[in-house]
């Protein structure tokens, strides 16, 4: 098991009930957090936090992260966090109090999962860790919502007993239930009307400031570079803050249509970068998949944990001891093209309702009208737009699409409750407070995209690396700004974070500005019908996973043996997250194993 960043134990039994000592306190272990002490109380806290006050920032900076938070809670409570900016996970265990606050940053950079046993409150970043002390039973409803979501979001755990923190979230337990808190804003202000050049200005204030923050105390900095606007920006941004030719790092592929490395060379070249490039092959997927796969403390199906892998393994060994990502850009401007396809859709919902009551009987699957020239797109359109959102976002999910009775057996659909991802995106989308479409899809995106997949996927490719990871574009001070600025400058017709790309027009090239987003992807499913050692991986892999009562052997069997060679990036999306299952399960959950019938 991969060495947790803190992993801790509270008797709260005794804590709420019995007399304290005044030197003992939990069980903590830190190995990258900082550790406070006071009597029998503590503070561990893990990141980098860091305090809009600078009366607690110097406290900070004279004792430790751990004692300032300590002492701002003391002070505020749990209105300390308005006071917080920065990434963190924190743990204050109160005697004086007799209470125990966890907590999680704004989009859960850092993570924190917790679990009891019997009276004994166990946390730690892992939740393997927490697990091998609570219980590590596999919970059969978090394998339907990995396979639905591609990854397993918060609260719920691969582990029966153990719960993850959702971003911006916290949990107060004192000597009644426990107490679960929202401390990050999901608020968006739409009435605004800056001048253009006042907020550009501002904006590349906030950009610099966040870059530059990124360098303090570390001796060398990079970034990833994919050539998209991202992480270019943070590239060239990097360049300026230090002065030089600051070392960048890109992965390609040598496969049609998935290598973009002409980009990141342009960028590169633009801001005169010290660039560095792998092209990852099928030889470094058999060989690294497992490894990767094992790794995380869940099982995580973003296949671009393998190449982010590899881009971080190669700054590590440049030298860097931090590299910059450009996450956050596309979920804080505005720049994925479904938010435009959305808006497009949305227009149907707000059709009186009688004329979509109208309409609807027509255009069923099996209408006639669908057979007239001209009329079928129409149907199409009123068929999609009717269901609302965020249902909408999921009509084309894999799992659904296959059709989860002809993938899952019989055991695990029966232990499993099918609408329950769905009950998850409804709960997250009614969160944001946010008039328009726009602003509840990003926030919808914090959650799933960025919280849940995307940060996990780079953290655990970084410190698998053993290597800082920051995250410059996701500061506390831009994300409050985007949240300020009005819809139609993230999203125009036809124009994708609209405001973001005006604003760098003549800091980026104009074909970076341009080009369309595409990133780390993996060309997984062409290289697993043509690689023999992946191909050996795959077929293995997902037949253990039958035998485990997991998956009907009849899917498996017709997935690799004709769906993948029809529709290699299509079906290639399930044989990888079949197979990180049935590789996390290995190392993790060996017997584990359900009734198929």
């Amino acid at each position: 098991m991969p060495t947790p960043r803190f992993a801790g134990s509270i008797d709260l039994h005794q804590l709420h009930n019995e007399p304290l000592p005044t030197q003992v306190g939990p069980e903590i272990e830190c190995n990258d957090a900082v550790l406070y002490r006071s009597g029998a109380s503590a503070c561990v806290i893990s990141g980098t936090p860091r305090f809009v006050a600078a009366a607690d920032q110097a406290v900070m900076q004279r004792d430790g992260a751990a004692s300032a938070f300590f002492q701002a809670w003391r002070q505020h409570g749990d209105q300390v966090f308005g006071r917080l900016h920065g990434d963190f996970a924190v743990v204050v265990v109160d005697a004086e109090r007799r209470q125990v606050l966890l907590a999680v940053d704004r989009f859960s950079v850092q993570t924190l999962c917790h679990g009891q046993s019997g009276t004994v409150l166990h946390f730690s970043d892992r939740a393997d860790r927490v697990a091998a002390a609570v219980d590590r039973s596999i919970d059969p409803q978090a394998i339907f919502d990995y396979l639905f979501f591609h990854m397993i979001p918060a609260p719920r755990t691969i582990f029966c007993a153990v719960q993850r923190l959702p971003m911006g979230c916290g949990l107060m337990m004192g000597s009644g239930a426990a107490r679960p808190f929202h401390h990050a804003s999901l608020a968006f202000v739409e009435n605004q009307r800056p001048e253009f050049k006042t907020a550009q200005a501002r904006f590349m204030a906030i950009l610099r400031g966040s870059v530059a923050r990124e360098l303090d105390g570390q001796a060398k900095v990079g970034a990833f570079l994919s050539g998209g606007t991202d992480s270019s920006t943070v590239a060239g941004l990097l360049c300026q803050a230090t002065g030089g030719a600051a070392p960048t790092y890109s992965i390609g592929f040598e496969a049609e249509g998935y290598d973009e490395m002409s980009y990141a060379r342009l960028a590169a070249k633009h801001f005169g970068c010290e660039h560095h490039e792998y092209y990852v092959t099928p030889d470094d997927l058999a060989r690294s998949i497992p490894a990767v796969a094992q790794f995380h403390d869940q099982p995580f199906g973003n296949s671009s944990a393998l190449p982010s892998y590899y881009c971080a393994l190669m700054a590590k060994d440049d030298g860097c001891s931090r590299i910059l990502a450009g996450d956050g850009g596309d979920e804080l401007f505005g720049g994925n093209s479904r938010y435009s396809t959305q808006t497009f859709f949305e227009h149907y919902q707000s059709l009186p309702g009688w004329v979509r009551q109208a309409v609807e009987p027509h255009c069923t699957e099996s209408s006639a009208l669908r057979r007239v020239p001209g009329l079928r797109q129409a149907i199409g359109y009123v068929r999609y737009s009717k269901t609302p959102m965020p249902d909408r976002l999921q009509d084309l999910n894999l799992l659904m699409v296959l059709g989860p009775e002809q993938i899952l057996t019989p055991g695990l659909l029966a232990a499993i409750d099918p609408q329950a991802p769905a009950k998850h995106m409804r709960d997250t989308w009614s969160q944001c407070e946010a008039p328009s479409l726009l602003n509840r899809m990003l926030a919808y995106d914090w959650r799933y995209t960025l919280a849940d997949s995307d940060l996990p996927k780079v953290r655990g490719a970084t410190t698998m690396a053993g290597i800082e990871v920051g995250y410059p574009l996701l500061s506390d001070e831009l994300t409050d700004f985007s949240m300020g600025l009005p819809p139609s400058w993230k999203l125009r017709p036809f124009k994708l974070r609209w405001f973001f790309k005006e604003a760098l027009r003549g800091f980026l090239p104009d074909e970076i500005i341009t080009k369309k987003k595409h990133g780390f992807g993996l060309p997984f499913g062409v290289w697993v019908g043509r690689h023999a050692g992946l191909s050996k991986l795959a077929k293995s892999s997902l037949t253990r996973l039958a035998e485990r009562g997991v998956v009907r052997p009849e899917f498996v069997r017709e997935l690799l043996d004709q769906r993948l060679a029809e529709q290699p990036g299509y079906y290639g999306e399930m044989v990888w997250l079949l197979l990180s299952l049935e590789q996390w399960l290995e190392a993790h959950a060996p017997t584990f194993a359900l009734d198929p019938a």
